[in-house]
């Protein structure tokens, strides 16, 4: 029997609810498909935690979470809680501390999903986002504070290392999907220092990969292109910042942020990977039952398929996409399900 160690962090906002639906899933596929088990322990690290310890991560917590296989993360933020003191108290520092440097977000529409696109069938994208330095580094400062000459920098550090190893990381991805197409996306018309770097590294590993096409966008057309020429792309790999923004926006096209996944990928695995849905606290609908628990399925899956278990991670995904497919939707696909209605409605397809 293998067994996989488990963190799991809900944190704030509607993570307690979509991570508690992705463990029962998880559990359920356990039972049936056999082989292996989840061993999970709960950590109650979120913005009510910070409020009262003065901090999100207690001393000593990083080099326990060393001890886990992979960590099941909700969402962080609070409207109790500066967004810059949340984000940095705790998704940041996991996510650079573990040199998860490879961010990446599948899109694709759904069976049963509309995209507001009319074209929204020739999604299939994957976003690589660099993840452990660039425009969010935590480089910068203010200085003269509450003076009218005050002054607020924020510096983008781009390491030569840093880019070549997500450069890498996108290239070998590329190369196991049908297309092999990779399109960069930076703004060097612009910004002519750390965006050219990114160019200049990017077709230097490019010529390791002659199996796989590679094309270059500034970050304002690839919008564009992702509305207008959606089947142009398959691959993205784009900066901190810019892949951040463009992932939302894959996922809005694809129909709803509730359905996005993220990967928080150390590729060496010398520490383990946090595995996220992409849609945030979401405050507004924050313990109402209709948060929509398919991005932390597909999340799982994603968990699943890093931890080896490929074939839980393949039937995950038949349940969701059979799911959607019958029309069991939340209200940000239109519908009237609960969490709990989905929920149990992938673990029916699970079971059989």
């Amino acid at each position: 029997m293998r067994v996989h160690k488990i963190a799991s962090i809900p944190a704030d906002g509607i993570g307690p609810e979509v991570i508690s639906a992705g463990l029962e899933v998880l559990e359920a596929l356990s039972r049936r498909i056999g082989g292996f088990r989840l061993e999970v322990e709960h950590f109650p690290w979120n913005s009510d935690y910070y409020l009262e310890h003065g901090h999100y991560i207690p001393p000593g917590g990083l080099e326990r979470l060393k001890q886990f296989d992979a960590i099941f993360f909700g969402a962080v933020g609070s409207q109790k809680v500066p967004d810059d003191v949340s984000l940095w108290g705790l998704r940041l520092p996991i996510a650079q501390g573990f040199d998860q440097y490879a961010n990446v977000r599948p899109a694709r529409v759904l069976p049963g999903v509309k995209s507001p696109l009319h074209q929204g069938s020739a999604i299939d994208w994957i976003i690589v986002r660099e993840n452990s330095e660039g425009e969010y580094a935590g480089n910068g400062g203010r200085v003269h504070r509450g003076l009218p000459t005050e002054v607020g920098t924020e510096t983008a550090v781009f390491t030569r290392v840093g880019v070549e190893r997500i450069h890498r990381f996108a290239f070998e991805l590329a190369r196991t999907r049908p297309r092999k197409r990779l399109t960069l996306v930076t703004k060097s018309n612009a910004q002519r220092f750390g965006m050219v770097l990114w160019d200049e590294i990017f077709f230097e590993v490019a010529k390791q990969y002659p199996d796989v096409q590679t094309d270059r966008e500034l970050v304002d057309a690839v919008t564009t292109r992702m509305v207008l020429k959606p089947h142009t792309l398959d691959v993205i790999v784009g900066t901190n910042l810019h892949a951040d923004i463009l992932s939302d926006l894959a996922a809005a096209l694809s129909g709803s942020l509730g359905i996005g996944p993220t990967a928080n990928i150390n590729p060496e695995r010398n520490f383990p990977s946090m595995f996220e849905p992409i849609h945030g606290s979401a405050f507004d609908i924050t313990g109402k039952g209709i948060a929509n628990p398919i991005a932390t399925f597909w999340t799982a899956a994603m968990m699943l398929e890093h931890l080896g278990e490929q074939e839980a991670a393949r039937a995950l995904m038949k349940a969701i996409e059979q799911v959607t497919a019958s029309g069991i939707h939340t209200p940000d696909l239109g519908g009237s399900a609960t969490t709990a209605d989905v929920t149990r409605a992938v673990c029916e397809r699970i079971n059989g």
